[in-house]
């Protein structure tokens, strides 16, 4: 991330902090390269904040584009498109399309994080519930428009299963291997955490039960209207959630370290406006990259002999959550667990509780029957993964063989969809 003078250099290219001091705000300085700050006339201040105004989309370009490892992935997407008009072969351009995706996911997540030290913790909590998933919401809708509905369950359902076992668990054995110790977070925070985990998986059953055990009252729409209608209860338990966190209770349920403001400015490295702008430019280009995958993923099913159950479980969700992934390991190594669980499970709970939820309401706008019936292997599955999580954050503590356990788990996970394929009617 760089020192703290270099963070400060890219937000004030006068060499002055971004906040001025009553005696500043009355004295006009310009920056001399060989002898620092000196005074200026009214007129080459002028110039100088027009010539910033001309420089600081190149820095910032730098910053978002360039300067992190990950941007070089950032070819991949053109480079699919190009084999989507020109091969037709739907193997290469998913995995392409993936890769590509990939730094976008991770530069946004980097675009939201520098907005929300200008907006507070409030806004900063929206923002989060939105951009921070905004590549699984991206791909879901556009799925959502090509009617397939089971790819759109299956990769939100793989979203949380990644966040909860694979993300969470390398960040559990991490942080237990490099302390040497018991690394503690707060209990309160994990078990409201996971009581809406829970109250998710009720949503998601009730419809499952209520379909596959033939007790509908209106067969074929009963389960449907029953999911939208806890969808919408899910939306209104999610804003109760942000507000009874973020507003009523953030001293008892807020990070056990608290960051100070000034360590806070220290950290952001781009200006607001520039934020919402790359928050802009950066989710139009996931629209369009999103759009080739989904056309994609079924050829690539059958040219790389992978079922889709696989495909939108397993591989979907690294690439959505590879900005999640690096930021809970990272935390973690700092003995920050606090933020590590708001990166993992505070993810899973931002897609069971509004992700999903809200998928349901635009698929009811879009007339596509989208449900929470995820069927009974998926419902299962994510049923017994809450239970194992909640019974690992019981106790407020973490070391390396949680992570072991909870990563072993996945790999189970994996393994399961690897051999699954959705049957073709409900009664199969």
């Amino acid at each position: 991330m760089g020192s703290t003078e270099e963070k400060t250099n890219y937000l004030s290219d006068e060499g002055t902090p971004l906040k001025s001091s009553p005696v500043a705000k009355n004295v006009s300085h310009s920056f001399d390269c060989e002898t620092g700050p000196v005074r200026s006339s009214p007129d080459v201040t002028r110039w100088w904040k027009t010539n910033n105004i001309r420089i600081r989309p190149l820095r910032s370009a730098y910053i978002v584009l360039v300067r992190a490892k990950i941007n070089v992935l950032l070819p991949f997407g053109p480079l699919a498109i190009l084999l989507h008009y020109l091969t037709g072969k739907h193997g290469w351009v998913f995995f392409f399309t993936l890769l590509g995706i990939a730094p976008l996911a991770e530069r946004l997540g980097y675009a939201t994080e520098q907005l929300a030290f200008y907006t507070g913790p409030t806004v900063g909590g929206l923002l989060n519930a939105t951009f921070g998933n905004a590549t699984e919401m991206i791909i879901s809708i556009y799925a959502l428009k090509s009617g397939m509905i089971r790819v759109v369950q299956q990769s939100l359902l793989g979203s949380i299963l990644s966040n909860m076992l694979l993300v969470l668990g390398c960040a559990f054995f991490t942080g237990g291997i490099v302390h040497h110790k018991v690394q503690v977070f707060n209990k309160g925070s994990a078990v409201v955490n996971s009581g809406l985990l829970l109250m998710a998986v009720m949503g998601t059953t009730f419809p499952a039960v209520l379909h596959f055990t033939h007790t509908e009252l209106h067969s074929g729409e009963s389960a449907l209207s029953l999911s939208r209608f806890s969808s919408c209860i899910m939306l209104i338990a999610y804003a109760s959630y942000l507000f009874f966190q973020l507003k009523s209770q953030q001293d008892l349920y807020g990070p056990l370290d608290e960051v100070g403001e000034d360590e806070v400015e220290d950290d952001s490295e781009i200006y607001a406006w520039e934020a919402i702008g790359w928050l802009a430019i950066l989710t139009v280009w996931v629209s369009i990259l999103s759009g080739y995958l989904v056309d994609a993923i079924q050829g690539a099913s059958e040219s790389l002999n992978l079922p889709v159950a696989f495909i939108s479980v397993i591989l979907l969700p690294i690439v959505g959550n590879a900005a999640e992934h690096a930021s809970a390991i990272m935390f973690a190594m700092k003995d920050k667990l606090d933020i590590t669980l708001g990166v993992a499970i505070g993810s899973s709970t931002q897609i069971s509780m509004f992700v999903i939820p809200f998928c349901v309401v635009v698929g009811w706008c879009m007339g596509e029957p989208m449900d929470l019936n995820f069927k009974l292997f998926e419902t299962a599955t994510l049923f017994i993964t809450v239970l194992v999580v909640a019974f690992m954050l019981q106790e407020g503590t973490s070391n390396y063989f949680k992570g072991v356990m909870l990563i072993l788990c996945y790999l189970i996970v994996a393994a399961s969809f690897f051999v699954h394929i959705d049957p073709t009617n409900d009664n199969d």
